[in-house]
């Protein structure tokens, strides 16, 4: 498949479930979104993004490590159910939006690629990582995490993407996580002298 997927394959999963890959009660996504929070080298960050929130499952976690959290997804429901999920936190703001046509205004210090960038051609991937390193802060991360399993509706699995990642210009790899069935990257924007930030263990005078 050499095409994006489709949006009516989007809203097709959702007009049958509100949540049709029970991102709020697999163990599975828990395990996994923990893990990608523990991968974050900073407790706190100033603004993150995150395209293609689904349901918010992910974004209400992201919101306790930032001060304020831009989520956005293509499908209309989708974006009702994160709202709904969030409402209760006023720095979390969930918009419609179909990436990477449409991207938000301003500077990040994170950005989330989660169960994303399988989903487009080659030239929309180019125009979403583009957007990415241009949004992302020097000094801020990066976390990608995508499955690792063949899926007809995937362009892509999470292996074939990582060397992808790892040429984009612009992004400096990091550590990351390989499980079995998903493959978890970090990758940071360099300062202009090409250095980066501290690790979390240099930012506490450990080394």
């Amino acid at each position: 498949m050499n095409d994006s997927t489709p949006e009516s394959y989007f809203t097709g999963m959702y007009a049958d479930a509100p949540d049709p890959w029970r991102l709020a009660d697999r163990w599975y996504e828990h395990r996994k979104y923990t893990l990608t929070l523990a991968s974050l080298p900073r407790r706190r960050y100033r603004r993150a993004f995150e395209p293609g929130c689904s349901v918010g499952v992910l974004t209400r976690m992201l919101a306790g490590r930032c001060e304020e959290v831009v989520a956005a997804d293509r499908v209309a429901t989708a974006v009702e159910e994160a709202a709904a999920r969030t409402a209760d936190l006023p720095h979390v703001r969930v918009r419609r939006m179909a990436v990477p046509e449409e991207w938000p205004e301003g500077g990040f210090d994170l950005v989330v690629l989660s169960e994303l960038l399988y989903y487009f051609d080659d030239e929309r991937l180019d125009l979403l990582l583009a957007n990415t390193v241009r949004s992302l802060e020097p000094g801020g991360t990066l976390v990608t995490v995508h499955w690792d399993h063949e899926v007809p509706e995937h362009r892509l699995t999470g292996s074939q993407l990582t060397p992808v990642l790892e040429a984009r210009a612009g992004l400096v790899p990091g550590p990351g996580f390989r499980d079995p069935d998903f493959v978890l990257g970090t990758f940071t924007r360099p300062f202009a002298d090409g250095s980066l930030p501290p690790t979390p263990a240099e930012a506490e005078g450990l080394v």
